[in-house]
């Protein structure tokens, strides 16, 4: 059961970090186009999609990445409370 809870959490942690990567690209011209930007919009892009719907940009800024990242970590952290509650 651990080793469950502990793959789950591994796995949460490095799509954080792919979304904050992919994130970032966003910052710098065509870093999008290249092939990791396009990997990382194939995993990225149906989780932010949800977020982008519900919230509008503030001007040219997109905060939904944002929401969506505090999500995630939540989810990160209720996992662990569950992992404890269970143990």
């Amino acid at each position: 059961m651990a080793f469950v809870f502990s793959l789950l959490q591994q796995i949460i942690q490095i799509y954080s970090w792919a979304l904050i990567i992919y994130i970032l690209m966003s910052w710098f011209p065509n870093a999008r186009e290249s092939s990791i930007g396009q990997f990382l919009a194939r995993i990225c892009e149906p989780y932010l999609e949800p977020f982008r719907k519900i919230i509008p940009p503030i001007g040219m800024m997109d905060i939904s990445p944002i929401v969506a990242f505090l999500v995630l970590n939540f989810a990160q952290s209720g996992l662990s409370r569950v992992f404890l509650w269970l143990t």
